[in-house]
């Protein structure tokens, strides 16, 4: 029975990659997260308190569980907040990517274990004017994106057996509703009525958190070797995202005003278009995401559950 160990258990992505596991025969799933397990289902997994960037930490529960697949979610995904909490944001995005991949690298037993790392569309500039290929170069504008990058380059500077998935905008909703994504931000806002400025030149390609899942699960199962593009298929501006929430839930969009990204004070530059192109993991995984209107969907049948 194949094991796989997430970290990042108790995040977004790492949740549904959980909950995708739990429901197969043919693995045996390790959760592992920073402190307690915030998961509403505790049965079917078995969960360990990890801290990433204890390199001692990782080796103890690497050899104690033995993974034949890590895929690591964890991550400061907080662009603002990487630009001011340098330290934090280095250890959490590139020293416990180190720590992950020189443990594997350094065991006599499973020195074969694959190791997925879930990497970001920032880490590109943004002035492509196109979807961005697996093979385009990086050039990272913020200290969070220049993070994942440098995590990039420890995985394909290892002699281990690793892929990277890049990814853009995740949105979905997470046990407790503990955290919040654009998607629910703005239905939340519009609901209450709440006057928002949305900017209108920055396009994403919004990624649906069971279609992410979906894609690292693929990969693990054809044990994938290199770089894979795994978001939702449109791109579109965040203001016309906000509008097709808007316009889902039947709320007045009138409380939404356009605005342009340097009016917003943010402490991190980021891309003003960054989609990716899908096609290598469509082709080569069977990666199969929904559409956005399909995924709010999805997300309105939880939202009721």
């Amino acid at each position: 029975m194949k094991k796989i160990l997430i970290t990042g258990s108790n995040g977004l992505l790492g949740q549904k990659i959980i909950y995708a596991l739990i429901k197969r025969n043919d693995v045996e799933v390790i959760a592992t997260s920073l402190g307690n397990n915030r998961l509403i289902k505790k049965e079917g997994y078995t969960y360990e308190s990890l801290d990433i960037t204890n390199r001692s930490e990782v080796e103890s529960v690497f050899n104690k569980y033995l993974p034949d697949v890590i895929i690591n979610t964890a991550a400061m995904t907080n662009v603002d907040a990487c630009e001011t909490k340098r330290e934090e944001c280095w250890a959490l995005n590139v020293t416990a990517v180190q720590n992950i991949a020189g443990v594997i690298f350094s065991s006599k037993e499973k020195s074969d274990c694959h190791l997925i790392h879930l990497s970001t569309d920032f880490i590109f500039d943004g002035e492509k004017g196109s979807e961005y290929l697996e093979t385009d170069i990086p050039k990272p504008q913020s200290y969070y994106a220049l993070s994942k990058f440098e995590s990039e380059k420890v995985l394909q500077k290892s002699n281990i057996s690793w892929a990277i998935a890049r990814t853009i905008i995740v949105y979905g909703i997470v046990d407790n509703m503990s955290r919040s994504n654009i998607v629910l931000w703005a239905k939340d806002a519009l609901t209450k009525g709440q006057k928002i400025n949305v900017v209108d030149d920055q396009f994403r390609s919004p990624t649906l958190a069971e279609d992410l899942a979906d894609g690292c699960i693929l990969i693990a199962d054809k044990k994938a070797k290199g770089i894979y593009h795994l978001s939702g298929p449109e791109t579109m501006s965040i203001l016309d995202l906000v509008y097709k929430v808007a316009d889902f839930w039947k709320l007045d969009k009138s409380v939404i005003t356009p605005s342009k990204s340097d009016t917003l004070n943010q402490a991190a530059k980021r891309p003003p278009r960054t989609g990716l192109d899908i096609s290598k993991a469509r082709k080569e995984l069977g990666y199969a995401p929904h559409t956005f209107f399909e995924g709010l969907k999805i997300l309105d049948e939880q939202l009721k559950n």
